[in-house]
């Protein structure tokens, strides 16, 4: 496995083809297909196998961000750059749609996501999640609902990263 691999996660896999898997392994092991320290591997991988690890379906949100030549999440979906693997080009302007502004309001409950006060329709604030300064994006995902004090408090600052 390549260095820089561990570095991008990789998509979980649907419930389904985590059992299939654990069936698998089960058969190879009966057959003895594993000898040494792979089947003591296998025996505790099918041992410890818990089905409900693993999600009944990938979220549509995660299978868009699937690199679809090695699999991880793509990074550049986290960057504000024009080029992805999709057929429309990203969005690098702080233009949020109207659709989207509603479905996250909607989402949001209205209600600002720091200090959970409801929002009137002109007391709305968009709160980037990775601040577009820092090259976040205007999508739905990366957006959530914030009061004027809340979203000018939080600046350009990413919450859980250190500041260098």
């Amino acid at each position: 496995m390549a260095p820089w691999s561990s570095n991008f996660p990789l998509p979980p896999i649907e419930r389904k083809a985590a059992i299939e898997h654990n069936e698998f392994l089960k058969n190879q092991l009966s057959n003895g297909a594993y000898t040494g320290w792979r089947k003591g591997h296998f025996e505790k991988e099918v041992r410890d196998f818990d089905p409900r690890r693993y999600p009944k379906q990938i979220p549509r949100e995660t299978r868009e961000k699937s690199c679809t030549v090695f699999g991880h999440i793509c990074p550049v979906f986290f960057a504000n750059e024009p080029f992805t693997e999709t057929i429309e080009q990203r969005r690098i302007t702080r233009h949020i749609p109207r659709e989207v502004m509603l479905r996250v309001a909607r989402r949001d409950n209205y209600k600002c996501q720091s200090c959970g006060k409801t929002l009137g329709d002109d007391e709305i604030e968009f709160h980037h999640k990775i601040p577009f300064a820092k090259g976040g994006s205007t999508d739905e995902n990366n957006l959530e609902l914030a009061c004027l004090d809340c979203n000018r408090t939080a600046g350009s600052h990413v919450s859980g990263l250190e500041e260098e």
